[in-house]
Formats: C-alpha cells, structure tokens, sequence
C-alpha cells in the first residue's frame, strides 16, 4: 500500500492541474475496507509522493503540479530554460528525500516535546507568525517591497471571499453560490502560475523552442560548486521546514516560501535569484517535504490539521473511531510507529522511482509546444473541476490566467498573492480570536514574550533586508559617479 500510494502521489503530481488535495479526497474511500495503519499509509504516500512529481513540472513547464511547489517554478524553469533542467530535478529529488527523512526524524523524536510546545500558541502568536510570514515573502520579492505588498493585500482580499463564519454574511460573492465556500486555491495556483506561461508564449511571434538537454546521467549531476551551495541550503530547509511543519495550520506552503525568503537573504549574490539560482531549488524543496512530514505532529498529537490535506487524513482517522490527541502515540502505537516506518520506506521507494526517470521527465521539454499548450489547458480544466465539479472554477481559472499574465507585465509578483490568500482567513480569526478573549484590549498583541520574540524576528529581518538593500543603492551609486 505504501508503493501504491507513493506511485499514485509522484503520478499525480507529474500531471499539471491535478492537485494531490483532489486525489486523496478521491482515494479516501478506497482506505475504508483497510484497517486504520494501512490506510493512512496510503493517504500519506499519495500525500508526500506528489510533493516530489509537482517540482518536476514546476521546473520543467513552469506549472507547479502541487500549491507548495510553486516555489520551486522561480528558479528550477529558469535553469531548465539555460539547459540545466536535469540538475534541478536531481537536485530537486535529492532536497525531497532529505527533507522527509529529516521531517520522519523529528516527527519520531520529538513529536510529544514539541506538540506540547505548538499546544501553548495562542491566538496573537499565530498572528504574530502570520505577519512574519507575509513580511519575509514580501521583503525579498523580485520587484521591490511596495509592488510584493500590493499583490499581498490583494491575496488578503480574495481570502476573504465566501460567508464569514462568525457572523455568516456573505462577502464579495455577487450572489454566486460557487463562492460561498471561498475562492478554490487549485484554480488560484494553476490560474496565477500556468496559464500566463502559456499566454506569454502565444504572444510571441513564433512560438518557443523546446531547450535541447541530454538525456545521460552524467548531465544531471550536478557540479561541485552547485553541490557547495546546495548542502547549506538543505540544512536550513530542514529547519525551516520541521518548525512550519509543526505548528497547526502552517503547512509547506508557508515553509517553502520562508524558506526561499531565507535563501535570498544569507546569499552573497542575491540577484541571481529568479534567474536560476540554485539555492531556490535546494532549500525551499527539503522545507516542503519536510514540513509535510511533520505536519502529522499536530493532526496526529493535537487533533488540529497541518493544512487542508492533513484535514483529510483527520477524517479518515475519525472515520475509523480513533480520536488523535495527546495521548494518540501511546494508544495506538500500531498506528503511530508504522506510520513513520512507512515514511521512511516509502521515500526510498520515491528516491528510487524518481532518480532513474529523470530522463524521462527532461524529455517533456521535446514535446512541440503546439502539442503542449493544449495538454496543459486541458489537464489543468479537468484538475481544477475534479476538486468541485463545478464550471465556474473553470472559468476563475481563465480569469486568474489573464490577470497572472497582466501582473507579468507590469511586474507584479504573483507568489505574495498566493500566500496573502493562503494566510489571509487564517489572519483575520487569530486577528479576531485575539481581540475577542482581551474584550478589545490591543495591547493583547504584545502581551507575551513568545509574541515579542517573533515580532523582533520580523523587525531584524526588515532591518537585515533593508541593510543590504541600501548597501547595493549605495554601489550603485558610486558605479555610477565613476
């Protein structure tokens, strides 16, 4: 069942538009005839075996075939573009496996520690951890820290739509019972990152030619500076990663993007990010797969889902009568250690599976673009209705499409939209949770010193960000006078 579910995930994550949040609602039926271990077994491989498939297209078509690998399209399409697509995968893979492995470890280690720890957040805490979130995505953006916030606060607002919760008003829906549940994030993701590709690549006057790459292992390994760079990345990734992972509701979607912000920032030669930078492929892939590892931490020891596809798995962990909490570890211990067995197990199947075939990825590039485009569309309309069977994601597809391609142009980054969406609901209820236990009282931000902690975090990080910035103004400057 692990070599299943492993298979089914990398599968589904090499296909663009089709989400692995769609195929483990798909395929949770499926685990209802198994006992709990295996099934959750299986949910789990799907789960971290799209991870490792969604970067492939991600590098190869600029398409991420998962949400928290979008990421990885900044710098891994750039270097598929130069002709060292076969060293991002392998590197790719290789950041994949070493960030699970890492997440399976903490997980093991300290899942009862550092649940306990996740269990003291309060709500300002998961504010503060919000706003240093969007801070780090948006400071160290490719077009400037005005024009990231912009594209953020508007992610912020389509966050907001469907029927708020607390008092069950409805909120910039016109009506549309679609909306009601909110903007669906597979038709954000594939709207904002795949189809202005395909849009920039129709308005060019010929259409683009597919970058010649050998197809022999030795042209995917990578050289030894690319492998200097790489280590330190991994190693802060799998920090990164196991402490986003940890906390509830953070997931790998927020991991990646820290920890790209983190790469841009400790490099010497911060401006060959968004050209091809290694670093960008290395450290924020070992952070997601890493933080989907232990995103169990929570789901499994507190009952609070990591992130949305963690929700799932809840669920099938409910429906089998077992209640996650505390003391989870201790009275299913079956369940518990043959799960993280399983993690091990199934990303040496992934590794294995995965580095063999990476020729066979690096040949999609040798497909004729007139042949690609529709492929793309199509895989991406039927990935987008399978989630909700409905036509209208279809058409916020096309509409998220052509504004993608509009912010192209005006250099708009489109990743601070996505995370602004992402973080938007989750900031609004710690926001209002916040103000509601300290019946209005704002100082309630400050009130602990975990929060004052976190916003120094962020203020160090502004100050570092700004540092470097003025230091580069400031040679610019004097370039120029010579």
């Amino acid at each position: 069942m692990c070599a299943i579910g492993v298979m089914l995930g990398t599968l589904i994550g090499v296909l663009p538009g089709v989400g692995v949040l769609a195929a483990v609602s798909l395929l949770l039926p499926l685990t209802y005839g198994y006992p709990p271990a295996i099934g959750l077994i299986m949910l789990s491989g799907v789960f971290y075996g799209a991870a490792y498939g969604g970067s492939t297209t991600a590098i190869l078509l600029n398409l991420p075939g998962t949400a928290n690998t979008a990421v990885t399209c900044l710098d891994g399409y750039p270097m598929s573009q130069k002709g060292r697509g076969g060293v991002a995968l392998f590197i790719s893979t290789i950041a994949s496996f070493l960030g699970s492995i890492a997440g399976a470890i903490v997980l093991a280690t300290l899942s009862i520690p550092l649940a306990a720890f996740a269990r003291s957040f309060g709500a300002q805490e998961y504010f503060a951890v919000i706003v240093m979130a969007i801070v780090a995505a948006s400071a160290f953006a490719n077009h400037g820290l005005v024009r990231a916030l912009t594209m953020t606060a508007i992610g912020l607002l389509i966050g907001m739509v469907g029927i708020d919760l607390n008092s069950g008003v409805e909120r910039y829906t016109f009506g549309a019972m679609s909306l009601y549940d909110g903007m669906p994030i597979v038709a954000l993701a594939i709207g904002l990152f795949g189809l202005p590709e395909v849009l920039s690549n129709l308005a060019l006057p010929t259409p683009p030619k597919a970058p010649k790459v050998r197809i022999r292992m030795r042209d995917f390994l990578p050289s030894r500076d690319e492998w200097r760079r790489s280590v330190p990345s991994m190693g802060r990734g799998m920090t990164v990663g196991s402490v986003m992972g940890i906390m509830p509701g953070a997931g790998s979607l927020i991991a990646s993007f820290i920890s790209y912000s983190v790469e841009r920032n400790s490099s010497k030669t911060p401006e060959e990010f968004g050209e091809g930078a290694i670093e960008g492929v290395a450290g924020p892939e070992t952070a997601n797969n890493a933080a989907i590892q232990t995103a169990f931490i929570p789901t499994l020891s507190l009952g609070v889902p990591g992130d949305s596809t963690m929700a799932i798995v809840l669920a099938a962990l409910i429906f089998h009568g077992i209640s996650p909490g505390p003391n989870f570890p201790i009275e299913h211990p079956d369940i518990f250690w043959g799960l993280i067995v399983s993690f091990l197990i199934g990303n040496l199947m992934l590794l294995v599976l995965n580095l063999p075939m990476i020729g066979l990825w690096v040949r999609v590039l040798s497909i004729p673009y007139t042949v690609l485009v529709p492929c793309i569309v199509v895989f991406s309309c039927i990935g987008v209705y399978s989630v909700r069977y409905s036509t209208v994601d279809i058409l916020l597809v096309a509409g998220f499409g052509l504004f993608g391609y509009l912010a192209r142009l005006f250099r708009l980054d489109a990743p601070p939209l996505l995370l602004g969406f992402v973080l938007g609901p989750m900031m609004e209820e710690n926001f209002r949770r916040t103000l509601l236990l300290s019946r209005g009282d704002v100082s309630a931000f400050f009130n602990t010193p975990l929060v004052l902690g976190i916003y120094g975090a962020t203020i160090l990080l502004l100050v570092w960000t700004g540092r470097r910035r003025l230091f580069s103004f400031a040679g610019f400057l004097r370039k120029r006078r010579k």
